[in-house]
């Protein structure tokens, strides 16, 4: 009798706890910069992401781990730092080094969501593995579906800046004929779209990973029309920009300015980019009004993000990735909770993408697992102007070559106020900027330092020690200081 009566009770709850649970809409894009109105980029017209910054949390000074596709992409889903999963290149994977670790979306899976992949979330070789499982990894997902579109079958008329180069590392592009949803990017949101509407009545992870803007930079002609040649202009930088910065400062795939191209070609170049962003913003437009139409908005955390940031020739001629500047290291992160009290406001506090994890599994009620080396970003969800320890670690790799007799490792800590840069761990050189007055990183402190740089350069060094080795740095929040 009394079991007949708490049937009804245990019911509910379980029902409750259920529908309690949140969706994730979890958005990458590949290689793309703080290029975005919402940024305050001049150029970018990108109504929708910028919608999607007004209705959620943006986060302005968010820092990859490592400025390379796949060891960030890697980082982020595992939640751990390249030192921890030892992939430092395009050609490791992660469980090589952590075989058992579990991915974000398998922690999902394991407390009763769904989970699925569309396009590019770890990393593929662009474009060759468009279409492919690429460098996946099975147990993230319960479902994985690879869209191929006519920019693998129009491959052909791609123009190459570099012919001595792939068209995957070049400066290339196309100003593609037909429509938005005849493209890889354009098929990888009708299909996440597909997916939720599967799924509406569940609840679900669904990773949805965009190709654009890397190179080749393909999107239909619309949106090249959307930036004329002559409103464009390459970055400014001191003639002598250049001769306080170290040479491992410079990635290998980049030796000389502006790769020798005339300015005209880097234009178009840059064009060809701003095209792939608002072609990629349209798309995310679509799943955002998707979530909408289906009534899943209120019921979705929206995560949308950029592996690595992207040059377009700062510092007189750097372009693409690799990179320890604020250019390479920063990169978009939007995240959207549903009824969570700072939405609408921007985030101006230094974060990490290995805090993405802690923050999607804290949002969801369900565990973080104790190896995971990011915190939790909901605090500033819900107050983005709540005292943070504010400090961030991107690092890269420089392979031996004719400038460099051995491998370097770049390492970069950035604060509220500065950036310091070693390689080597100061060997190859160290690189000081002052944010407050420097904010485009042309005047190396670290040359000719004063008692009171030699001072901040020791309290960062000490800071960058810690964090590394998965502690709190001691140092407290202070903007006037660090």
């Amino acid at each position: 009798m009394k079991l007949s009566f708490l049937l009804p009770a245990i019911f509910l709850f379980y029902i409750s706890g259920f529908a309690e649970k949140q969706n994730v809409l979890f958005i990458a894009a590949d290689d793309l910069s703080c290029a975005l109105g919402c940024y305050g980029d001049p150029i970018a017209k990108t109504p929708h992401l910028d919608r999607l910054a007004a209705t959620g949390v943006c986060f302005l000074k968010a820092y990859n781990q490592l400025p390379l596709c796949n060891p960030t992409r890697a980082s982020v889903m595992t939640g751990l730092r390249p030192d921890t999963i030892k992939v430092y290149d395009l050609d490791r994977h992660f469980r090589d080094e952590v075989p058992d670790a579990v991915t974000l979306s398998q922690q999902f899976m394991e407390h009763g969501w769904w989970a699925g992949r569309v396009g590019k979330v770890y990393h593929y070789n662009v474009p060759a593995s468009i279409g492919t499982d690429g460098f996946d990894d099975p147990p993230s997902w319960q479902k994985t579906i690879n869209p191929k579109g006519r920019d693998k079958t129009d491959e052909h008329l791609i123009f190459n800046a570099e012919p001595h180069r792939k068209i995957s590392a070049a400066l290339s592009w196309l100003a593609a004929d037909g429509k938005d949803d005849e493209q890889t990017d354009g098929m990888i949101a009708t299909e996440t779209i597909k997916l939720m509407k599967q799924k509406k009545d569940e609840p679900f992870f669904i990773a949805a990973g965009f190709f654009r803007p890397h190179t080749p930079y393909v999107a239909p002609k619309k949106y090249f029309d959307m930036y004329p040649l002559e409103t464009l202009r390459l970055p400014y930088a001191p003639k002598n920009d250049r001769e306080d910065i170290p040479t491992a400062a410079f990635a290998h795939n980049c030796p000389i300015p502006h790769y020798g191209l005339d300015e005209l070609t880097c234009l178009k170049a840059m064009q060809a980019y701003y095209a792939c962003i608002s072609f990629i913003d349209a798309q995310v437009g679509r799943m955002l009004d998707a979530l909408d139409q289906l009534g899943l908005a209120d019921n979705t955390i929206v995560v949308f993000w950029s592996d690595h940031g992207y040059h377009l020739g700062e510092h007189n001629g750097i372009w693409q990735k690799r990179t320890l500047f604020e250019q390479g290291a920063k990169a978009p992160l939007i995240i959207r909770a549903p009824n969570i009290e700072g939405n609408g406001q921007a985030c101006r506090r230094v974060v990490e993408f290995i805090d993405i994890y802690p923050t999607l599994t804290e949002l969801a009620n369900i565990q973080t697992p104790k190896e995971i080396e990011g915190q939790s970003l909901t605090p500033l969800l819900k107050d983005p102007l709540s005292m943070w320890n504010s400090f961030a670690i991107t690092q890269v790799l420089r392979p031996a070559d004719s400038r460099l007799d051995t491998p370097v490792m770049g390492r970069s800590i950035r604060s509220e106020r500065w950036r310091y840069s070693d390689w080597a761990e100061g060997k190859h050189g160290v690189e000081l900027y002052d944010h407050f007055a420097d904010p485009m990183e042309f005047n190396n402190l670290a040359i000719k330092p004063t008692r009171e740089n030699q001072k901040i350069m020791k309290r960062l060094r000490k800071a960058l020690a810690q964090k590394a080795s998965g502690q709190t740095p001691k140092t407290p929040f202070n903007p006037k200081r660090l």
